[in-house]
């Protein structure tokens, strides 16, 4: 009973605090909107006014696409944690991100359909999915698959694909592609818009719940690969399927807003440390933990330099990557492996 009451105080919290950060995003920027009429904007029936119009038509949708974003991350962090039994994985550092970025440069330079909704992400998911099972196969030859073989294999290939983007840029004859692909390389959701943020919010909502539904098996691989098969889970079946699930996931959201770092490495160990390791507590905290810090973080990108708008994912590096040093510094002092 203690544990459900610390829980439900524990969401009833984040709750609290993602409202006051979505009327916060919604009232500050260039043009400072009161509380009170930011929530009146929001209630069906309001009157039109210049204020709802900066509301609901520009500040709403990228206000969505944060939560979504931030969530799907977060979440997506979580999983392939347990998926690899290692605390320092994530989509950045594995090189999905960086895949998903490449696949959709390609998709743009070569005019592949880049007119529509749907050729953009389906690059993006091709890279995304080609970089994990990349980073995946070299992290596991030669030897047993570690922490540390993950990371550098992780690292290698996004370094790999980051030049094999710039090479494709170069050789592209159009330099508004250079623009374009800036924008994915440090992440921003300032081109949010009704028209594009429907897909990566459908995404993360029917992919939560089908996440969640697995917590079962996600707690078995926490106990080891031999114990999760003897309890019968077929691991390599299991794991390949999240691998592809997973995959689509951050390759629509970094399709939507660019590669974001370091939300889907330290949303879930914050996650763990306030409600534990158990995915049917974690995953929820950790979508709205995540939803929660890019809201956050993309209100002080709009702000800090107004009317400068900074890329949101340099500050998530900024945050983030002091953070990951101190994490892994800290594991080692524990004498825990990477």
């Amino acid at each position: 009973m203690r544990s459900r009451l610390r829980y439900g105080a524990v969401v009833t919290a984040l709750l609290a605090a993602l409202a006051a950060a979505v009327i916060a995003a919604l009232g500050l920027g260039s043009v400072a909107i009161p509380p009170g009429q930011v929530v009146d904007a929001l209630l069906p029936g309001a009157d039109p006014s210049p204020f709802r119009t900066i509301i609901v038509d520009v500040r709403l949708p990228r206000v969505i696409l944060g939560a979504a974003v931030g969530a799907g991350l977060a979440v997506v962090g979580a999983v392939l944690q347990s998926l690899v039994r290692n605390r320092l994985a994530d989509p950045f550092l594995l090189g999905i991100s960086s895949g998903a970025s490449t696949g959709a440069v390609l998709v743009l330079t070569l005019g592949i359909g880049a007119t529509t909704a749907v050729a953009m992400p389906a690059g993006a998911f091709a890279g995304a999915l080609g970089a994990l099972v990349l980073v995946y196969a070299l992290a596991r030859r030669g030897g047993a698959m570690t922490g540390a073989r993950l990371v550098l294999a992780g690292v290698t290939v996004s370094y790999i694909l980051t030049a094999l983007t710039t090479l494709v840029l170069v050789s592209s004859a159009r330099p508004e592609h250079f623009r374009e692909a800036l924008y994915w390389s440090l992440g921003g959701l300032g081109s949010a818009r009704w028209d594009s943020v429907w897909l990566p919010a459908a995404v993360v909502c029917a992919a939560g719940p089908l996440l969640f539904a697995l917590a079962r098996p996600l707690d078995l691989l926490l106990v080891g690969e031999e114990d999760a098969t003897v309890l019968g889970l077929d691991v390599a079946r299991f794991r390949a399927a999240v691998f592809v699930l997973v995959s689509l996931i951050t390759a629509v959201l970094v399709a939507a807003s660019g590669a974001v770092g370091f939300i889907g490495l330290m949303v879930p160990h914050a996650a763990r440390l306030l409600v534990g390791a158990t995915h049917r507590a974690l995953l929820p905290v950790a979508a709205l933990g995540g939803a929660l810090a890019l809201i956050v973080a993309d209100l002080a990108a709009r702000t800090l330099a107004a009317p400068q708008d900074i890329p949101v994912g340099v500050l998530t590096a900024l945050i983030g990557g002091p953070l990951f040093l101190w994490l892994m510094r800290a594991r080692t002092e524990r004498g825990a492996a990477l």
